[in-house]
Parts: structure tokens; C-alpha cells; sequence
């Protein structure tokens, strides 16, 4: 029994059809000895049915293999994701028929799964593509494969700059099912969410980068807003009837040196009332009205303002969007602060990356002495300077759905000392008229 034990299809087809070839022989051999033929006849005889029986079990063989070899063809074509080759039924009817239509129907089910899985998947991507928040992919590699245009307040660079770079090359690390920035200060200032998927048959990490830094800024500045808004109060209370009272007085005083000085207590008075009423308004909601500016026209209305120091312009693209007023008012603070800061040139380009405007504010001045307090309200390191400017100029940028960010140059890799200001502002949607 042993003997007769198969382990494939084609090795019991060839079994089975050899035991009967074998049986058909040795019945003719018999009948032909019967029969008294000669035995050079009976030879012949033999040879032309084991020929014949030969090729009948080799039709038969090769038939049957033929319809599962077409079926293991369409299966290849399933796993390959084609749903559009089909492997053609060597039988027109019966079971081998029946099981090819099945597969058929099993390769249209699929590619109607696939066809609402590509439209969600294009759906998602668009989805991601639109988002302000940045958004990274990595496949199992851990290679990026796709980001969006928020990429850019990441790396200050489009993400097909970095299409296929490893994680650890854009400071990432994964540790303890966490993602987190190698950088402090970017670690300080992004929070990862993470999500895994499959996609194509391969795991996909889903990086979701939320700034936290607004959040934090909007705690801090609603403290201040509101020590400002108790302060502010006290101090109108109070400055309100001492103003009135010293110009009453002032109207009575007959020497002139008690009108002298009531008239400094009045107009004290006033410079607090005014003090307060900026300081009120910090973090107001701001009326922007964005429209297509040019920039050298902008710097050349500002620049008028400040001859004593050469400023130039390196513009890739002649116009921007933004709203012209306060744009103007953000130059005029941070060409103010170059002054101060004893800059003697001021360097300003303007370029587009991917759908982000790229403005950047070089000058030569002795920089920042404390870059962890710029946008702190009511904190300046210069003598009469009340800590306003930076706070302001940041408030509108973001009101305008941009970025901004300074740093100190670095002497010994741009050979020069001052300050950089970046400003990121978003390319709008439609098109310029």
C-alpha cells in the first residue's frame, strides 16, 4: 500500500493511468497468446499499445495540469494586485469551469474594493496635503514617503527635498512606541501623534506634528493681558481725575513755575494713559486685509525712513500677499531695531518654496543678548524700550496664518554678526488679477 501512495496531483494521475495501461497490456498479451499468434506479432502488438496508452495518459496529464497551471496564472495576476487578467477555463463547462468562474468573480470583487480603497486613499492624501499641521509618512524602512506643505515650518525646506531620508536624518527617533525630536528645542515645541497603517502590503507610520508653542504663548498672554487689564484699570482710575485736577489747577496757578509743573504731571499722565491703551490692545484680534503687494514698492516706502543705513533687496519673485499697512509697520520695527542695534546694512530677500512666501531680514547690528525672552510682553533689553515691537510684528504675522522666527547670525559660519528674521507667509489660493 505503500507503494501506491501519492503526494501530488500529477504523480497520482501518472500512477493511475500507468496501472491501467499496465492491465490493458497484459490483457492483450493474453488474448494474443490465446489466440496463437506468432510472438514477433504479439511484440508489435505491445509496443503499438503501450505507444498508444503513452500518449493518452501523457493528453490526459498535461490537460488536467493545464487548467490548474491557468488558475495558478490568475491567482499570481490577484496577488499582484492585476484584476484585470483572467485565466481561461480549459474546460467550457464542469467543475474546472465553475472554479475559473469563481476566481473571475473573485478578481472584480477585489478590484472594486481596491477601486474605494485608491478613492479613500486619494481622499486622506488630499486631506493631509491641505492640512496647516504637518504631516510625515514612513514606510517600514522608516524612509519618508510623503509629507505636505506644512513640512516647511519643520524643516524650512519642501518635503520632496527629503523624499526616501531616513527618520534619524531629519533628527526623528523612535523609542518606547513614541516618536520624538533629537533637537531639544524642537522637542520642546512639537508634540508627535503617531498611527500605523498598511498601505500596498507594507506598515506605514502616520507622524502627526502639533505646535504646542500657541498654545503655551496663548496661556502666557492671556496672564498678561490680564495683569495688563487690571493694571490698566487702576491706572486709568487713577490717572483719569489726577490729569483733571492738574489742568484745573494749572487754569488757577498764577506762578509760573507751578503751571511748569502741573503741566508735566498732565502730560505724564497722558504718556501712561497712552502706555496702557498699547499695551491693551497686544494681542487684539487684528481687521487683515490681504491683497498682492510688491515688494520692492514696500521697501522702498520704508527704506525712505531710514537713510542712514543701505538697505538691499534680493527678490526671486516681485509680489507677495499680504496686508500692505501692517507689513509696512512690521519693517518699520524690525529696521527700527537694526538701527538700535547699530546696523549699518540691512540685507532683505524674498523667495517662494513650494506655497510659502520666504522673507528674510539679515542685518549687521550686535544681535540679541537673550533670545529666550523676544515676544515676552514688557521684557526688553534696551533702555526705553517698553517690549512691545517683536510681540506685535509676531501678532500680525500669525493673523495672517504665517511664521516668524529670529535667531542670532552665526560669526564663524556666515562671517558676520546681526540678526535674522524669518517670515513665512502662505501663498493664497487664488490667482493673482
Amino acid at each position: 500500500m505503500a507503494l501506491l501512495k501519492t503526494n501530488s496531483l500529477e504523480s497520482y494521475i501518472q500512477q493511475k493511468l500507468g496501472i491501467l495501461c499496465t492491465v490493458i497490456l497484459l490483457l492483450s498479451g493474453y488474448i494474443s497468446w490465446l489466440l496463437t499468434i506468432k510472438w514477433q506479432w504479439i511484440v508489435i502488438i505491445e509496443l503499438v499499445l503501450f505507444t498508444i496508452c503513452f500518449g493518452f495518459t501523457l493528453s490526459i496529464k498535461q490537460r488536467v495540469m493545464r487548467s490548474f497551471t491557468r488558475a495558478s496564472l490568475h491567482l499570481d495576476a490577484i496577488t499582484q494586485e492585476d484584476y484585470n487578467q483572467f485565466g481561461k477555463s480549459t474546460f467550457p463547462k464542469g467543475k474546472v469551469s465553475e472554479f475559473h468562474q469563481q476566481l473571475k468573480k473573485l478578481s472584480e470583487k477585489l478590484q472594486t474594493q481596491k477601486s474605494h480603497y485608491d478613492q479613500q486613499a486619494f481622499l486622506v492624501y488630499q486631506l493631509i496635503s491641505q492640512l496647516d499641521t504637518p504631516v510625515l509618512i514612513f514606510n517600514q524602512k522608516q524612509q519618508l514617503t510623503l509629507g505636505n506643505e506644512a513640512f516647511y515650518y519643520l524643516f524650512k525646506q519642501p518635503w520632496q527635498m527629503f523624499r526616501h531620508a531616513t527618520a534619524d536624518l531629519l533628527g526623528l527617533h523612535y523609542n518606547d512606541g513614541h516618536w520624538k525630536f533629537i533637537d531639544q528645542a524642537k522637542k520642546n515645541r512639537w508634540q508627535i501623534r503617531h498611527s500605523e497603517f498598511i498601505d500596498d502590503g507594507e506598515n506605514h507610520q502616520l507622524l502627526l506634528f502639533i505646535d504646542i508653542e500657541p498654545a503655551l504663548r496663548e496661556s502666557q498672554l492671556n496672564a498678561w493681558q490680564q495683569i495688563i487689564r487690571v493694571l490698566g484699570h487702576e491706572i486709568r482710575n487713577s490717572l483719569t481725575p489726577v490729569s483733571s485736577m492738574a489742568e484745573t489747577l494749572a487754569d488757577k496757578a498764577s506762578n509760573e513755575r507751578d503751571k511748569m509743573v502741573l503741566g508735566v504731571i498732565t502730560e505724564r499722565c497722558l504718556h501712561l494713559q497712552s502706555f496702557v491703551n498699547r499695551y491693551s490692545s497686544l494681542s487684539q484680534k487684528l481687521q487683515i486685509n490681504c491683497q498682492w503687494l510688491s515688494v520692492e514698492h514696500v521697501i522702498k516706502s520704508v527704506s525712505g525712513l531710514f537713510s542712514d543705513i543701505n538697505i538691499t533687496l534680493n527678490a526671486r519673485v516681485n509680489e507677495f500677499w499680504a496686508d500692505g499697512e501692517f507689513i509696512e509697520q512690521i519693517f518699520i520695527n524690525l529696521f527700527k531695531n537694526a538701527k538700535e542695534a547699530g546696523a549699518t546694512e540691512i540685507a532683505v530677500s524674498l523667495t517662494l518654496e513650494d506655497q510659502y512666501y520666504i522673507i528674510d531680514i539679515t542685518d549687521d547690528g550686535h544681535g540679541f543678548s537673550n533670545m529666550n525672552n523676544l515676544f515676552v510682553p514688557l521684557y526688553s533689553t534696551k533702555p526705553q524700550g517698553q517690549g512691545i515691537g517683536l510681540s506685535f510684528c509676531r501678532n500680525i504675522i500669525e493673523q495672517h496664518h504665517g511664521v516668524m522666527e529670529l535667531h542670532n547670525n552665526n560669526e564663524s559660519v556666515q562671517q558676520q554678526k546681526g540678526v535674522t528674521v524669518m517670515m513665512i507667509l502662505p501663498k493664497p489660493s487664488i490667482d493673482k488679477g
